[in-house]
This record gives structure tokens, C-alpha cells and sequence, in this order.
């Protein structure tokens, strides 16, 4: 296993460089993207700095910056891809599709998503590697075995992939941080639906939204968003890195390369489940 310092500033190198290949591109729309990619990448180090302590790596984009085409252009997995790496967490199909409409033009519907995860899946199989990155399912700490609801990216680190006790709200919070930090960035550019879809986050975090004035509505502002979920997600991090860090090294020793990305095939789940019984 790489050292964790090595794999971060790895992973800052590769941003930085995506980040001028979109911008010489004049894909504004993604290199605002990778640019949060980018400082929650920074931040992970100087914590790591700070501290000493494993962090969990944040996501590595797409070996290519997105061709410069329209979104309604593109194949569904790839507004999946994008939707992803906007929150930087594993997604439930609704969130994926309700991030997608927010800041990326082109359809899709969470019936597609169904479709597609088994699509990805035949595709690795058939042919492993042949795709920069493939969609697939985020896998339980405890069995290894798939959470068919929520999909991630086969290019994030396998602890980012692994959904624990704590990682569900941990991984919410992230989202929200996604969410809110592109609203940030897109200024006054901000749609209505991103406005919306980050109100909607903030609610179910505390003092992320503003107080109710004689019964007016005003919208949150994206940094407080951002610091009232990061406050939160501080509290939960260490416990759940630790969770995922342990259940990642029991998958590398376990699971073949195959079953990393997809799951424990049913006869290892069903093993497991007698050992504890």
C-alpha cells in the first residue's frame, strides 16, 4: 500500500495538471470542479502534515479533461461520472441525478442508473481496464459485499468506496461541501436548481441555514454551508476513516481485483455471515 503523503500529492499533481488542460480547453465548467477537488485535496495534506494521521485520499479525476461538447452530448455514464465527482462521495441515484441537473446540461433519470451499473459490471469482465474508469457499487465494511444504492467511481481510493456506520452522514456532509463550494464558484452564474439542491442539503445540518426573520426566507450563504458541515463532518472523520482503512486492508488481502470494484461474489457473504453467527 502506497504511503498516504505519496498518493496526496500525487493526486495534487494530476489535479493541478487537469485543471490547465481545462482551462486551456475553455471547459470552465470542469476546471471549477477540479479546483474543489483540488483544495479539499490540499487540505487532506495539511492535515496529514499537521497530524501524522492516515487520510482518507480524496477523489483522483479522469486520466483526460471531459471533451469540450454539450452536455446533452454525452453518454449517460459520463454525466454520472461528473455528477460524482462534483460531490466527491458514493451517491444514491436521486442525489446523482438531482447534482447532474443542478450544474450540467443533457438528461438523465435515476431508471438509466439501474441499467447502467449492470452495464459497467459486463463491461469490466468482458474486457478489465479497456475504460478509463468504470461506475460501480459502493461496498458494506463489514461483508465486502455491494450497496447496490449508492455508486461510485472505480478510479476513488478503496477506502472511499467502502460505506461504514458513520460514512452515510460523513459522505452527506462531503456532498453538501460539493454542493456548496460550486455554488460559491459559480457566483451570481448559480442556477435556481443548485441554489435549491444546496438549501435542501443545509437544512438537515446544523447552523448551515440562516434564521427565519419575520417569517422571510433568505438563502444560505455556500461558506457558511461549508463550515457548518465541515464542523460537523470533523466530529465524525476520525472514526470513520478508521472503520473504512480497516475494511480497504481486508478487502486488498480477500477480494480479487474484480471483486474490489463490484462486491464479494454471494458464497463469500454467505461464509462470512455463518463465521459470525
Amino acid at each position: 500500500m502506497s504511503d498516504p503523503l505519496d498518493a496526496l500529492e500525487k493526486s495534487i499533481s494530476t489535479l493541478r495538471r487537469a485543471i490547465r488542460d481545462a482551462a486551456t480547453a475553455g471547459d470552465t465548467e470542469r476546471a471549477g470542479e477540479l479546483r474543489a477537488q483540488l483544495r479539499r485535496a490540499e487540505k487532506a495534506w495539511d492535515t496529514l502534515i499537521d497530524t501524522g494521521e492516515p487520510a482518507t485520499p480524496p477523489p483522483r479525476p479522469a486520466p483526460q479533461a471531459a471533451p469540450v461538447v454539450h452536455g446533452s452530448r454525452l453518454p449517460a455514464r459520463e454525466h454520472v461520472h461528473r455528477a460524482l465527482m462534483l460531490l466527491g462521495t458514493p451517491a444514491a441515484p436521486k442525489l446523482i441525478v438531482s447534482a447532474h441537473e443542478a450544474f450540467f446540461s443533457g438528461e438523465l433519470s435515476a431508471s438509466k442508473l439501474s441499467s447502467l451499473r449492470r452495464d459497467e459490471e459486463r463491461s469490466y469482465r468482458s474486457s478489465p481496464g479497456a475504460r478509463p474508469y468504470y461506475l460501480c457499487p459502493a461496498l458494506a465494511h463489514d461483508l465486502l459485499s455491494p450497496v447496490r444504492a449508492l455508486v461510485t467511481i472505480s478510479t476513488w481510493p478503496l477506502e472511499q468506496r467502502i460505506i461504514g456506520p458513520l460514512s452515510q452522514r460523513a459522505d452527506y456532509l462531503t456532498g453538501t461541501i460539493g454542493i456548496a463550494e460550486a455554488v460559491r464558484t459559480s457566483g451570481e452564474a448559480a442556477t435556481p436548481a443548485a441554489v435549491q439542491l444546496m438549501w435542501r442539503l443545509a437544512t438537515n445540518i446544523p447552523d448551515a441555514t440562516p434564521k427565519y426573520i419575520s417569517g422571510l426566507e433568505s438563502a444560505p450563504d455556500p461558506r457558511r454551508v461549508i463550515e457548518a458541515a465541515q464542523a460537523e463532518l470533523d466530529v465524525h472523520a476520525d472514526a470513520d476513516r478508521a472503520t473504512r482503512a480497516e475494511a480497504a486492508r481486508r478487502a486488498r488481502k480477500s477480494l480479487s481485483d474484480d471483486q474490489q470494484l463490484f462486491g464479494a461474489p454471494p458464497h463469500n457473504v454467505t461464509r462470512l455471515q455463518a463465521r459470525r453467527a
